[in-house]
């Protein structure tokens, strides 16, 4: 039989004087109350109660582990409340992942706007390119780009990330500002080169296409070092507009061909599936949509 409920029937028969009034207190069979008593009895090999036909009285034994008994039940009860306090109020550590850039100057900023409105949550952001394993590394909630091909996730489209073209002044002082993508072939194109030296620029506006091999004198598999690269006047990047929005607002960068689109990428806020998901995560992702979708 299970322990604790074991326990509560057996506290329960010593608060109201007899095995019936228990039985009628806790909605069971006075033979059901009696077998939980005598299972705990056999699991302690001792007696509990001493019963007569008139009352039932504890034994020394019995006393002791009632008051262990209510100890031990008020636990639970508190342990209950707990996450019941969980369940209603926002509180306790919300873990999640993101892509190193768009968590890194998009997210942060916001979890600080949350952070306001809920001063109970503690956020632990981990930022990785990678595509981790939510429920192994523990995460409840992750960013990603991309698609999302795993049906054991909750997905809520965000805004798309846009890719722009830009230089800076001095750059374009030196080399002329373009006016169609295919000027772009006579400038020095930043290029971004994980796996290889092949890379292009597509540019789209209404029906017309113009795909760019980029080539320049200077390329790199970090879109920082890029974007560094861009500010000192080498040559023409084009990256995340969240990575370039602060130096284009501040002058510091010149969006180039404004008129013209780059492919964007989708962007997910992933959960797993959780039938009752806690405060924190709920108002976290509606939070992150309503700013970001």
């Amino acid at each position: 039989m299970d322990r604790l409920t074991s326990m509560a029937v057996f506290v329960r028969v010593v608060e109201k004087g007899s095995f019936a009034r228990a039985a009628e207190d806790s909605d069971m069979s006075t033979t059901m109350v009696a077998n939980h008593v005598r299972s705990l009895e056999e699991h302690l090999g001792a007696r509990l109660l001493e019963r007569t036909t008139r009352r039932h009285s504890l034994t020394e034994i019995g006393s002791v582990y009632l008051e262990r008994c209510r100890d031990v039940l008020s636990s639970v009860q508190a342990a209950d409340h707990v996450a019941e306090a969980l369940r209603a109020v926002p509180r306790g550590k919300l873990r999640m992942t993101a892509p190193v850039t768009y968590g890194a100057h998009r997210l942060v900023p916001l979890i600080g706007e949350y952070m306001a409105l809920f001063p109970e949550v503690q956020v632990e952001l981990v930022l990785n390119d990678r595509v981790v394993d939510m429920v192994e590394e523990g995460f409840e909630v992750a960013l990603r780009s991309g698609s999302i091909g795993n049906a054991n996730l909750v997905a809520r489209p965000l805004r798309p990330s846009s890719m722009l073209a830009v230089a800076s002044p001095a750059y374009l002082q030196r080399h002329g500002k373009p006016m169609h993508p295919a000027e772009l072939a006579g400038h020095n194109c930043l290029c971004f080169m994980p796996w290889g030296r092949d890379s292009s620029w597509r540019f789209s506006r209404g029906e017309e296409t113009v795909e760019l091999p980029v080539r320049g004198a200077f390329a790199c598999n970090n879109g920082q070092a890029l974007l560094t690269a861009a500010l000192h006047g080498i040559g023409v990047v084009v990256q995340a507009d969240v990575l370039l929005e602060d130096a284009i607002a501040s002058g510091k960068l010149v969006h180039l061909l404004p008129e013209w689109s780059l492919p964007t990428r989708s962007i997910h806020l992933v959960r797993t599936r959780d039938a009752r998901p806690t405060p924190k995560l709920r108002t976290f992702v509606d939070f992150l949509v309503q700013r970001l979708g």
